[in-house]
């Protein structure tokens, strides 16, 4: 008879652990949550009209992804990156993680057309980055107004200044390590993906310094997205200061980062607590956050799953003219 496997130790304790964190966080989230009624009442009470015009932001946001997405990737056909550019939109709402399993998923993608994984890894790497930026970029700009008193809101340490220090802190530390990281050596292996990930930072250093009009994608991806959730406040006849908003969105959307698919409960629980925090009605902000993640999720979803199919005919093409062509030549 075998003897029975070891038991391994650090793997059960790893899930008791998180499966506690979990526990805290689910109770967490049911005492933070407002009456349910009184969400529901807020949502009924909606103005229709401005619903239609963050849905019509979402589509600019989109679009505007897309449009950095081919700064990036133009060795593909315009066509081609289109859809995979909206294959990585709805990956990134319908996946764990978001925006990195967008990535992924899109990676995988163009791997199927032909592009080499180093190609993709850097080229993903620099959109990723590019994108970032234009996030860290309002984060800071926002905690200045806070500061400065130019926008109406919290003026204390840890909602106005710390967001500040905080951005500064992630530019400074993303910038420094293409200093520290020598550029690939030719020869494969290893750990070579980190330094494919690292060039990838001077590729979006080096769009920065020859600016295309595409960049002009990375801010309109955050801009319109934020939109919506301005929108969304206005359907229910709010009117949140600006840059309180922008540090509410910015700072609850880490919490997407938490591989659950689509970021159900977390995503929202992130962004309701952090508005609330920076002073919105834990009603209302719940309600905009409920209407808010529904739009941001069907909108790039259906999108995404349009493309998809798209390109999964374009690649089925692809595969039947290159067997055609190995007939021929056999």
């Amino acid at each position: 008879m075998s003897a029975p496997a070891p038991i391994d130790r650090r793997g059960v304790v790893r899930r008791l652990v998180i499966a506690a964190l979990l526990g805290v966080f689910i109770l967490g989230m049911l005492l933070a949550i407002p009456p349910l009624r009184e969400v529901l009442r807020d949502i009924d009470h909606m103005n229709p009209a401005w619903i239609a015009v963050a849905i019509a932001f979402e589509l600019f946001s989109c679009a505007s992804f897309v449009v950095v997405f081919r700064l990036f990737f133009a060795p593909l056909a315009a066509r081609q990156a289109r859809r995979l550019a909206w294959t990585e939109l709805a990956s990134g709402v319908l996946l764990p993680a978001g925006g990195v399993g967008g990535l992924a998923i899109g990676g995988w993608l163009m791997h199927l057309t032909g592009m080499s994984t180093r190609s993709i890894l850097q080229r993903s790497s620099a959109l990723f980055f590019i994108t970032s930026a234009a996030s860290v970029a309002a984060m800071i700009a926002a905690g200045a107004l806070l500061v400065t008193g130019i926008s109406e809101g919290p003026e204390d340490f840890l909602r106005a200044v710390s967001p500040i220090l905080a951005g500064c802190l992630v530019t400074g530390v993303v910038l420094a390590l293409p200093a520290r990281q020598p550029r690939r050596m030719s020869r494969p292996g290893g750990r070579a993906w980190i330094s494919d990930l690292i060039e990838g930072i001077r590729e979006a250093e080096y769009a920065l310094r020859r600016p295309s009009w595409r960049l002009l994608g990375s801010a309109g991806y955050l801009l319109f997205d934020l939109a919506v959730l301005w929108a969304v406040f206005a359907a229910l006849g709010e009117h949140p200061p600006l840059a309180p908003l922008t540090l509410a969105y910015i700072i609850g959307y880490l919490a997407n980062l938490i591989p659950v698919p689509g970021g159900v409960g977390v995503l929202d629980g992130g962004l309701v607590t952090t508005l609330v925090i920076y002073g919105i009605s834990p009603i209302h902000a719940a309600a905009a956050v409920l209407v808010y993640h529904a739009i941001a999720f069907w909108v790039p979803g259906l999108g995404g799953l349009l493309g998809l199919g798209m390109l999964r005919k374009d690649l089925a093409a692809k595969t039947t003219s290159e067997r055609e062509v190995s007939l021929k030549a056999g």
